[in-house]
């Protein structure tokens, strides 16, 4: 229903708000959802209205100031052209759950040795449940890689662990000394190497990127796979029955 970095359209014209089952309506709640993405350190995806993009994290909030400050690196060129905006909408990942509120009265905070991107405390948060796909995490055995170019340096080669897969992508794992990638962006002429009888080439989407963990060295890539050939999509399913059957031979072990 929702795709995973897209903020939902909330808007609606209907005299029955559709949406009030999605949305948090207590602010100690509200509160508290907001302490797990900085404490977590969850990357924030932002949205102008025209679809500027821009990667972030909440790195503070001021519940008695009702305001929140993001990082914010003043060399992306995006930065400024989302403030003149003075909206956005974000969208974060609390494990299944996919996150989203508006933001207003951006600005710009530059200090000494750092710049922070500050807006009000939303006062609504909605929050949805991502799309179902049965995923499993892979089998280190096999070493599971991604082979392939970095979107922004074509020179550079990536072979990137892979954690899981489902029918409808994976999740990569990037190491902290690869330059970053920002959501939204394709990956083409992927390699995916499961095993050795699971192989195939396909192109992928990067949803969205979350911190393994708060003082993790690299970060996940949740990625979505392009519609499948029937052969590629045959062989992941088989990989799939068969990683699980063997993960529960190994848990009743």
């Amino acid at each position: 229903m929702f795709q995973d970095t897209q903020p939902a359209q909330l808007g609606s014209t209907a005299s029955v708000d559709a949406w009030a089952e999605f949305r948090v309506d207590h602010p100690r709640e509200r509160l508290a959802l907001l302490r797990q993405l900085r404490d977590h350190n969850v990357a924030v995806n932002l949205s102008s209205p025209e679809g500027l993009m821009l990667s972030t994290t909440l790195w503070a909030l001021d519940d008695l100031r009702g305001s929140l400050s993001f990082s914010a690196d003043d060399g992306q060129p995006q930065l400024e052209r989302l403030v003149e905006f003075n909206e956005a909408v974000a969208v974060a990942y609390l494990d299944s759950v996919k996150l989203q509120f508006d933001l207003v009265e951006l600005l710009l905070v530059r200090g000494a040795r750092s710049t922070a991107l500050q807006a009000q405390m939303p006062s609504e948060i909605y929050r949805f449940q991502r799309r179902n796909a049965y995923r499993v995490r892979t089998l280190e055995l096999h070493s599971p890689q991604a082979r392939l170019r970095h979107p922004a340096i074509p020179e550079m080669a990536l072979a990137l662990r892979v954690l899981d897969v489902s029918a409808g992508g994976c999740a990569l794992f990037l190491p902290h000394d690869v330059p970053p990638l920002p959501a939204g962006c394709r990956f083409s002429a992927v390699q995916i190497e499961l095993d050795a009888d699971t192989r195939f080439a396909t192109s992928l989407t990067l949803q969205h990127v979350t911190a393994i963990q708060p003082n993790g060295r690299g970060v996940r890539l949740g990625c979505e796979w392009t519609p499948l050939d029937g052969l590629s999509a045959r062989a992941l399913q088989r990989y799939i029955d068969l990683t699980q059957r063997r993960r529960r031979l190994l848990a009743s072990r």
